[in-house]
């Protein structure tokens, strides 16, 4: 019986991205595969720790790490307060130095060109660089130049990308979509104000272009921060446990799949 190569479309969020995992460890738990990958913001940092190879229980454990003093290396901000050369380091060494070309499942990262206010789909090169583009959030991390290019946050232009796993070659199509945002949060640093920002506007972006997948999964994390990086086991949890809901309907579009393709 063909299968077909199903697609996960890893959305942005700052820290509530880490519901992504709980996502993989569902799916991995339920044995859906996972035939590719696109990632934008947080969304492109978990990708690539599973497309490079660890496992979701593993991937757990290497969540921990991200505590702030691990990944905010502050600069005089021109450009943006943090410089983005910690998180960098992180990345090559949790990425084993691997570039996406490499990599056995399929990987697209988003990011978005300031200069030319277009999307950057990264398919090659350093895993770590593209994250490191990918995540930089405009007025927190310097941007991050690369041939010719100033890259910033994929979430600017295309928080979930679906439309880039389904380039990719996905017949069926998941998408996480972590844009729930809280009312009166509190807004204490410039990082809250930044964040808080672009969650509004971003918010409103999802809401005028519908998202169009096989099956979308929505973590509700918004009670937690998005610049705040704890309670990552609880978020990671609320991302599993909205998964679990979901693995009936993934299973039935793959099903589907299958019933409306067994004559090719």
């Amino acid at each position: 019986m063909k299968n077909p190569k199903v697609g996960l479309a890893l959305g942005s969020g700052g820290a509530r991205g880490f519901a992504h995992i709980g996502v993989l460890k569902s799916l991995h738990r339920a044995g859906i595969p996972i035939d590719m990958i696109a990632g934008s913001s947080m969304g492109a940092l978990v990708g690539a720790f599973y497309c490079t190879g660890h496992e979701p229980d593993t991937m757990v454990k290497m969540a921990r790490m991200f505590r702030r003093r691990y990944y905010m290396d502050y600069t005089v901000p021109k450009m943006g307060f943090v410089s983005g050369n910690k998180v960098e380091q992180l990345m090559y060494v949790l990425t084993q130095n691997k570039k996406i070309e490499d990599l056995e499942i399929p990987f697209s990262v988003i990011a978005t060109d300031l200069l030319k206010s277009e999307k950057v789909i990264i398919r090659e090169g350093l895993i770590s660089e593209a994250v490191r583009a990918s995540i930089a959030v405009p007025g927190i991390f310097v941007p991050f130049k690369k041939d010719g290019r100033l890259l910033v946050d994929g979430s600017v232009i295309d928080r979930v990308p679906v439309s880039v796993v389904r380039e990719m070659g996905a017949d069926v199509t998941i998408a996480v979509d972590i844009s729930h945002i809280k009312q009166n949060p509190e807004i204490n640093t410039i990082f809250d104000v930044i964040m808080q920002s672009i969650d509004i506007m971003q918010r409103e972006l999802v809401k005028t272009h519908e998202l169009v997948t096989d099956v979308l999964i929505r973590p509700h994390v918004e009670n937690f921060s998005a610049s705040a990086f704890k309670d990552i086991e609880e978020i990671i949890e609320i991302g599993e446990k909205e998964t679990n809901k979901r693995i009936d309907d993934i299973e039935a579009a793959i099903q589907n799949w299958r019933k409306e393709n067994e004559k090719t």
